[in-house]
């Protein structure tokens, strides 16, 4: 947390000024994350490398009767199988999903505190009292389906839920409230929607365009066999393969329909924020935060997900 020297004493509030709850929560979303995504990347690749041997023209032997590249393509049938295993066990997206969902509302509840968003407004009496029940509600809804608590193994607590620094925000004017969840919230927010959705353009256009240059010349071998132009191409089922598995990355990485999602919680954050610097008062404050912070919950942008895929 920063004060900026002023009238009103300005504050910058970022990340950092959260509890460590919700570090610690964030930091094993994202490397859960990467888990599932690296194990999904190598199945797939597994998978097209097994078909290879079959495809190509020559056969190396290395004793009696033991081919080298179909050992090879044994080799990449078994890492998918093991790796399929591995990841049932781990249940790396779960985790993953479940621990994303609990530093996003975290982080949600600390910036309705801090500002006095709903329901967490000017006119509670016992604020503190009312944000570790809310908190702990939602959190108790989370351990239900899966996710591991993990406070009881922290060394650290991080000075508990609420920071310092979130305390002094909270005592600032409303003013200053204002200015910093704009600045610091709302604006932030939408820079990083709007990187999320340039990111998940050019994905679409790479991964369908991949697609494409693969499915093609499957087609054209495919057509050579139908009129006997020519004889057998192996190579037909790895173009096949391989195009299969791109298709099945683009859908797992949910590029076109999180693409639409990005735009539109973009351009709701845009009307919030202009009402939010015009016509909004004091009075009006904690729903449009309460409002705010529903549309950039991750809840918010699966759904869009789901009705515009």
């Amino acid at each position: 947390m920063t004060a900026i020297p002023g009238p009103l004493q300005s504050m910058v509030f970022r990340s950092a000024d959260l509890p460590e709850l919700f570090h610690h929560t964030d930091a094993v979303a994202v490397a859960r994350q990467r888990e599932a995504v690296n194990t999904t990347r190598g199945q797939l690749a597994l998978l097209v490398l097994g078909t290879l041997p079959a495809a190509l023209p020559w056969h190396v032997e290395v004793g009696p009767g033991i081919q080298l590249l179909d050992g090879a393509a044994v080799l990449a049938y078994l890492g998918v199988l093991i790796t399929t295993f591995l990841a049932s066990r781990r249940k790396a997206k779960s985790h993953w999903q479940l621990n994303r969902s609990a530093a996003e509302f975290i982080k949600s509840n600390c910036w309705r505190y801090a500002v006095h968003g709903s329901p967490f407004d000017s006119s509670v009496h016992h604020p503190e009292a009312l944000f570790a029940s809310r908190l702990e509600e939602g959190l108790q809804e989370l351990r239900k389906v899966g996710w591991d608590d993990p406070r009881e193994a922290m060394q650290d607590s991080g000075g508990g839920l609420i920071t310092t620094s979130m305390r002094e925000l909270r005592d600032k004017a409303f003013t200053v409230r204002k200015e910093t969840y704009i600045r610091d919230r709302l604006i932030e927010q939408r820079r990083w929607y709007r990187r999320r959705r340039l990111v998940s353009r050019r994905g679409a256009l790479v991964w369908s365009g991949t697609i494409v240059v693969l499915t093609l010349p499957a087609l054209v071998l495919a057509l050579f066999q139908t009129f006997g132009s020519a004889g057998s191409f192996g190579l037909t089922g790895t173009f096949s393969a391989a195009a299969a598995a791109f298709l099945a990355w683009n859908e797992t990485r949910r590029h076109h329909p999180l693409l639409t999602a990005h735009s539109l919680v973009e351009d709701d954050l845009e009307s919030m924020q202009a009402a939010m610097e015009t016509t909004l008062t004091e009075r009006q404050w904690a729903v449009a935060v309460f409002e705010t912070e529903r549309i950039v919950s991750p809840e918010h942008t699966d759904w869009l997900v789901r009705h515009r895929m």
